[in-house]
């Protein structure tokens, strides 16, 4: 990587993913460059390993590659399809720890996402990206503590609504509102912020 990564952006150009479909090796790194480091942050936040979450990169951006004439405008920004595939990715190899012998928590405290909430700036980041981060942590802090706890499980642990309420022991419409009114407070609360970027 020659160049610094530039700031993460949801306001990837379909038209790079379309010239990436044709073969093109400068619009594919240019799309690693927007891409990276919010991918990055976003697997070593779900799988806890920097090491781990580098080589689920590569196969992301492997598969981005090999199949990006699936991406479909219709369904989605170019970056929220990249988040996407990285979120899915991760949970695939969360779920293959546990089919491998690995002990599933009950804690969140002792999960994935808690053991990394204070591994501080990738030196991937940018100033921008680091603001980013740390006004997001903070948002999801600021949560109730049973909102933020149903958060994590959906979307660090990518636990369905069922699983969360048998893992919680709650009902199942006692955890769609706490996602839903946790997810209205995140979007309230990084509206403002991002109105300053």
């Amino acid at each position: 990587m020659d160049k610094p990564p530039q700031q993460v952006t949801s306001t990837i150009d379909p038209t790079l993913l379309a010239r990436v479909a044709k073969g093109d090796h400068q619009a594919f790194s240019q799309l690693y460059d927007h891409s990276s480091t919010l991918l990055f942050t976003l697997a070593v936040r779900i799988l806890g390993d920097q090491e781990e979450a580098a080589e689920l990169l590569q196969d992301v951006y492997l598969e981005v590659w090999r199949k990006v004439s699936r991406y479909d405008v219709g369904r989605g920004t170019p970056a929220a399809w990249l988040v996407t595939l990285t979120k899915s990715r991760a949970i695939d190899r969360l779920r293959a720890r546990v089919a491998r012998g690995y002990q599933a928590t009950n804690s969140l405290e002792a999960g994935p996402a808690a053991q990394v909430t204070d591994l501080g700036p990738s030196p991937f980041e940018t100033q921008a990206d680091q603001e980013i981060r740390i006004a997001v942590e903070a948002a999801v802090a600021g949560l109730p503590q049973a909102q933020q706890q149903a958060i994590e499980l959906a979307y660090y642990e990518g636990l369905s609504h069922t699983e969360i309420a048998a893992r919680l022991n709650q009902p199942l419409g006692t955890v769609k509102t706490r996602i839903k009114l946790g997810m209205s407070k995140l979007r309230e609360g990084l509206q403002t912020v991002a109105e300053h970027w």
